[in-house]
């Protein structure tokens, strides 16, 4: 039985039927919240500074898609396994253009297609896309990876962290805490100060600028949910 369900996970058809399903699911959802931003005029804000790198923690990465304008070019680093192609799908169909490739920055990073998602990425900056990126070290639940440093540094351009909630939710007992949001509530959009890294920046600075990424990552959040009255419970999972 395992084995039959592991080979539908990676059937093209059933891939393709749940991405466009998930996609559709999460549009009734943005359909029917009532969401607020934080800060109002974010999008008059960022304008200026774009392309920019939008980075979130990954549990909360269903509903970005969203936070995209119509007038804005945008792609998202979507993993190579069998999960992702589902992600890449419902992404494409929401009108984000994907990278394909891993975010780890460890003794997998060649093998997952880090160095050429890496290279893309890069590419997709230049060409004026922004591009939209986890922040968490891969299976390390609200801990920054250097992956958004470097890219930062290598591309010269600027760090928003976001944060996405909802009051009504299911959070999964997954290793990052995934959130499924759910229709007819409220929601909230909220996001950071930019943050800069210099082109010339060394390993204190790189350090320096992923302590911070994490500590504005867990504001935001924090933020998020406290615009609607809760408690950011995946900070103490």
């Amino acid at each position: 039985m395992k084995s039959l369900s592991r080979k539908l996970r990676k059937s093209v058809w059933v891939q393709r039927a749940a991405g466009v399903l998930a996609a559709e699911f999460l549009r009734l959802v943005w359909w029917t919240n009532r969401f607020t931003a934080d800060p109002p005029d974010i999008y008059e804000r960022v304008e200026p500074e774009m392309p920019l790198i939008m980075t979130f923690w990954h549990g909360q990465h269903f509903m970005m898609p969203f936070v995209k304008r119509k007038q804005y070019k945008a792609k998202v680093l979507v993993s190579r396994h069998h999960d992702g192609e589902i992600n890449a799908i419902a992404a494409e169909r929401l009108h984000v253009g994907t990278v394909r490739g891993s975010g780890d920055h460890g003794n997998s990073f060649q093998r997952k297609g880090g160095v050429t998602a890496f290279k893309e990425m890069l590419r997709a900056l230049d060409e004026k896309f922004n591009m939209a990126v986890t922040a968490d070290v891969p299976k390390v639940s609200r801990k920054a990876g250097l992956g958004i440093i470097m890219l930062a540094r290598e591309s010269g351009r600027p760090i928003m962290p976001v944060a996405i909630a909802t009051t009504r939710f299911h959070r999964l007992k997954n290793w990052d805490r995934s959130v499924i949001h759910l229709p007819f509530g409220r929601g909230a959009v909220v996001a950071g100060d930019l943050i800069h890294v210099p082109p010339d920046a060394d390993s204190a600075t790189m350090e320096n600028a992923r302590q911070e990424l994490e500590t504005r990552l867990n504001d935001v959040t924090g933020r998020a949910y406290a615009a609607l009255g809760l408690a950011d419970e995946g900070l103490h999972g």
